[in-house]
């Protein structure tokens, strides 16, 4: 391989395809930073919401929030409560409590999944999150119409 000619003044000129190695570098650290920011720009106060503690009587378990009422002529109920996971599995890890969620709207289950920032979506509004179950409820309601949830399906082993 030759190496970059000199110019008349004695220096060498990067070669293309150092240029581009560069560039390259460069879209690549910017489209990383770029897609990074919203989650390094978000206040920690307003995202984290510390259940709470196990009162008296109520054992291992703390329930962070359970709801009940009629919403458009549906009944909606719900509950997460907070399971306290087992002890750490070694001196390095300790294994944080997992919630476990419920959602009834005329007694018939709907699905959940907790997001990783704390928030709800459910099989009827996959597409959208919500901060509390009651809002998650609620927006499957409004989506639902006067349509009724399917039975759940039985799972044969």
């Amino acid at each position: 391989m030759n190496p970059t000619p000199a110019k008349p003044g004695g220096t060498r000129s990067p070669s293309r395809r150092t240029v581009l190695r560069g560039a390259f570098t460069a879209a690549v650290v910017t489209g990383t930073a770029g897609a990074l920011f919203p989650l390094l720009d978000r206040d920690p106060a307003a995202t984290s919401r510390p259940a709470p503690a196990p009162g008296p009587g109520s054992g291992s378990r703390a329930t962070s929030e359970e709801f009940a009422e009629m919403y458009r002529g549906r009944e909606i109920r719900g509950t997460a409560t907070v399971v306290p996971a087992g002890a750490p599995a070694d001196d390095r890890v300790a294994v944080a409590a997992e919630p476990v969620t419920e959602i009834r709207i005329d007694g018939r289950p709907l699905h959940v999944m907790r997001r990783a920032d704390g928030t709800y979506l459910s099989d009827v509004r996959h597409y959208e999150s919500y901060p509390t179950l009651l809002e998650t409820a609620r927006a499957a309601v409004d989506e639902l119409g006067t349509a009724r949830l399917a039975p759940p399906a039985a799972h044969h082993m």
